[in-house]
Order: structure tokens, then C-alpha cells, then sequence
């Protein structure tokens, strides 16, 4: 041990010596660097019949607009606004490409209902047999894990596959919850609660019923996290998840490995972990900004984080911009509506009104000081982690419950790579290497 912990410096120079590859080779090669080109758009990878992002239109930019299955987001939210299983019935549009009529819909969400079942003893054998605060990584050993008791886990036929995802998105609220439970009884010494699903409430209703020691919560609370379930389920094929969902079920994998990679995906900061930095960009403005009524003295904060000198200096004001919208995100434009109404609930306008001047004033900030006139506008994940805590959704469940919306795009896309039959996935990467000669043998003998 004590040879590996010694010589990692050495090895680490090494790798940066020789695994550095100037940034002006990838336009010398006219490699696109992250799979976009230097505009910002994605190299076309495959083509999906599940969901459509709009960013432009005739070259220009343009309010984003989201589509399900050629249904625009805001025709669905606006569906569902009184049915508390809009999640549901989302979930079937994403899979089956059709909305169900009231009867269908019933029967799928029956199906969900009775697979939201857990292995015998699989709670106390494997979720609470190694807590951690990493919910993500409890989640995913406990996917790993279901395949074991699995007969047909290998099996890569549809009707297969479309049951072992049926089965994932059930009880996926339960491997979060859970996995949040053991690691608050055992690591942070508080008291340890596990309830059951309720099989007459929905996917949103559970999550609340499972995290709470009273399981109680009310229609508006349980409507505002189905709205965000909606709006987290789909994103298109080009996000790091789903893309590596793609791959990884191209390559012939189960289920179960497919979807243990995603989530391995999805936990990287750069991806589903934007609204727990919000929310901690948020208590370090509350800090430091004496009158959080002051615009000037905001947008002074503000301006400080983008020359790296406030918060975690790394220049980034935090659910602002997006990889691929400019003008608007859609989704933040249709989850404002459930953050005011919520707020308003329990009583947090001050903070909402907080929120709604930076909301405000970042977009006028980055564009003074970066000269970008295209368009900087609040994402999805900006108000998304002041929801969850309004919810009392603890911050180490924030990116398992993007997880619990998402496993749905996931299950689509894997559904759709299959029927497609397409290609392993396998982009080229160019070598710059630069062949050297030996020098002489120097294998060890021994």
C-alpha cells in the first residue's frame, strides 16, 4: 500500500506529460471535441423517434421548444395538470409512442403498481448492507444486483426487455428512498423508518409517502413533483445518459447493465448534478449579500463568481445556460408555475422572490461581461433543487430522483435501439501517437 500511495505523484506526471493533447490539434484535425462542433451543435449520431429539442429556427435562435412523441411539452403538462399521474402516463407515451386512452392508462398504471415489489429480503440484504451517502452508487449496485434474481436477466428479446423495464422504473423510487434511509440511520445516527408503497398512489405520491416518518403529503405537493418528473423524464438522444444508454445496449448488454451505466452517467456533475450546485450557490449568495432585496449588491456577487473570485471560483453561475437552448428552456418556463404555487404553500415567497432576481439579473451579468447576445436564460435545474427543498427532499436525493424521471427516456431509447437493430456504436477517434523504435529487451526475469 504503501508503494502505490508513494509513486501515484510520479505516475500522475507521467499521464499529464504524455496524455496531454494540445487544444489546437482538434481543429488541426478538424476533430469536434465533445461530440459538438465549435458553435455548440451536436454531431448527429442516429436518429429517434421519441423526443425533439428546439433551439433554432432558420439559422436563428428561438425559444426552446421539448416534444414527446410529436407532442410539445407544454400540450402535455397542461394534459395532465390535474391528474396526479402525469408520470405515468408520460412514461407509456415514451415507450409505446401513443397516449393511452383512460382505460389503457389504468391498466399500465396497475402494471406498475404490482411491479413495485422488491426481491424478499433484498432491503435488508443489499440496500442496507452497505450505506453510503453516494445514493447514485447505492442505486446502481442495487440494479446490478436485481439481476441475480432475475431467470431471464440476459435475455435481450423485447417483450423481455420491455418487462425488466417496467420493473426498473417501479422500483426505482424505492432503491433512492431506501438507499437514503440506510445511509441517514447508519452514517448521520437518526432513526430508521421503511414503508411500503401505496398501491392506490402515484409514482410522485410514493416518493413522498416512502421519505416521510408520517408518509402524509398534500395534492399540491405531490402535483409539483409529478410536474418535474415530466420534465426531467426526456431529453433527446444526445445526452451523456441516454447516449450511453444507446451504446451500451448496442454493444448486445442487459438491461441491467445498460441502465447501471446510465446512471453512472447521469451522477457526473456536469450532467445531473446542476440543481444541488444551484442550491449551494444560493446559501453562498444568502452569506454574503447583506440586502438580498438590493440588485446592485446581487448582481456585484454575481459578477464576482464569474471573474472566479466568489463561491467555488470556477466561473459558472449555476442554472444559467444550457448545452443546447439559448433563448428559454421550456421546461423552466412550465416549472415556474408549480415553484410559484408551491412557494406560496409553504410559505417561502422570500426566497422565491430571491430566486426570481437572480434569475434576472445573471443573464444580464454574463452577457456584459462575455459580450454573448445570443441568449442566456435559466435551466430546468434552477429552480428544480429549490422545489425538492421545499418538498423536504433531503440534497443527497436530488440527482436519484432525476434518476426516478429519467429511467423512463432511458427504457425508450434502449426499446428503440433494439427494434432498430442498428450498429455497435463505435466512433473513431484519430491517433496523433508517434512511433518510436525499441530500445533494446528489458523484460523482467524472476
Amino acid at each position: 500500500m504503501n508503494l502505490i500511495q508513494t509513486d501515484m505523484q510520479g505516475y500522475s506526471e507521467m499521464c499529464r506529460k504524455n496524455d496531454c493533447i494540445p487544444e489546437g490539434d482538434y481543429q488541426k484535425y478538424e476533430v469536434k471535441r465533445g461530440l459538438r462542433d465549435l458553435s455548440g451543435q451536436g454531431v448527429v449520431a442516429g436518429l429517434t423517434n421519441i423526443s425533439k429539442i428546439v433551439a433554432f429556427r432558420d439559422g436563428k435562435p428561438c425559444d426552446g421548444e421539448l416534444w414527446y412523441r410529436g407532442y410539445k411539452i407544454e400540450e402535455l403538462v397542461h394534459r395532465y395538470v390535474n391528474n396526479l399521474y402525469g408520470y405515468e402516463n408520460l412514461t407509456y407515451l415514451l415507450l409505446f409512442g401513443e397516449l393511452p386512452e383512460e382505460a389503457e392508462a389504468g391498466k399500465f398504471i396497475s402494471i406498475l403498481e404490482e411491479a413495485r415489489e422488491l426481491p424478499t429480503n433484498f432491503t435488508r440484504d443489499v440496500i442496507m448492507k452497505a450505506p453510503t451517502r453516494d445514493i447514485m452508487n447505492s442505486m446502481t449496485r442495487s440494479i446490478l444486483t436485481l439481476a441475480s434474481y432475475d431467470e431471464k436477466s440476459q435475455n435481450t428479446d423485447l417483450e423481455n426487455v420491455l418487462r425488466q423495464c417496467l420493473q426498473l422504473i417501479a422500483v426505482f423510487p424505492m432503491l433512492a428512498i431506501y438507499g437514503y434511509h440506510a445511509y441517514n440511520h447508519y452514517e448521520n445516527l437518526q432513526s430508521m423508518y421503511i414503508h411500503r408503497p401505496d398501491p392506490e398512489a402515484s409514482t410522485a405520491g410514493n416518493i413522498l409517502r416512502l421519505l416521510r416518518p408520517d408518509s402524509r403529503y398534500t395534492e399540491v405537493e405531490a402535483k409539483a413533483l409529478d410536474a418535474a418528473l415530466m420534465l426531467h423524464m426526456e431529453h433527446g438522444g444526445g445526452n451523456n445518459s441516454t447516449f450511453t444508454t444507446r451504446v451500451v445496449t448496442s454493444s448486445g448488454s442487459d438491461t441491467y447493465a445498460t441502465i447501471a451505466a446510465a446512471m453512472s452517467s447521469l451522477k457526473g456533475p456536469r450532467h445531473g448534478g446542476a440543481n444541488i450546485k444551484v442550491m449551494e450557490m444560493m446559501d453562498d449568495l444568502r452569506e454574503k449579500v447583506r440586502d438580498q432585496q438590493d440588485d446592485d449588491e446581487i448582481r456585484s456577487y454575481l459578477e464576482k463568481i464569474l471573474d472566479k473570485k466568489e463561491f467555488d471560483r470556477k466561473g459558472l453561475i449555476y442554472g444559467m445556460g444550457h448545452a443546447v437552448y439559448s433563448l428559454s428552456d421550456p421546461r423552466e418556463r412550465l416549472f415556474k408555475k408549480y415553484v410559484q404555487l408551491l412557494a406560496k404553500a409553504k410559505g417561502r415567497e422570500e426566497d422565491l422572490e430571491l430566486y426570481m432576481r437572480v434569475e434576472k439579473l445573471a443573464p444580464e451579468a454574463i452577457r456584459d461581461r462575455f459580450r454573448i447576445y445570443k441568449g442566456v436564460s435559466p435551466n430546468v435545474d434552477f429552480y428544480s433543487g429549490f422545489v425538492y427543498d421545499m418538498l423536504g427532499i433531503p440534497r443527497e436525493l436530488y440527482t436519484p430522483i432525476f434518476a426516478v424521471a429519467r429511467v423512463a427516456g432511458w427504457s425508450a431509447h434502449r426499446i428503440e435501439e433494439i427494434v432498430g437493430q442498428g450498429k455497435i456504436i463505435r466512433p473513431a477517434y484519430r491517433s496523433i501517437m508517434e512511433e518510436r523504435q525499441g530500445s533494446g529487451d528489458q523484460t523482467r526475469e524472476g
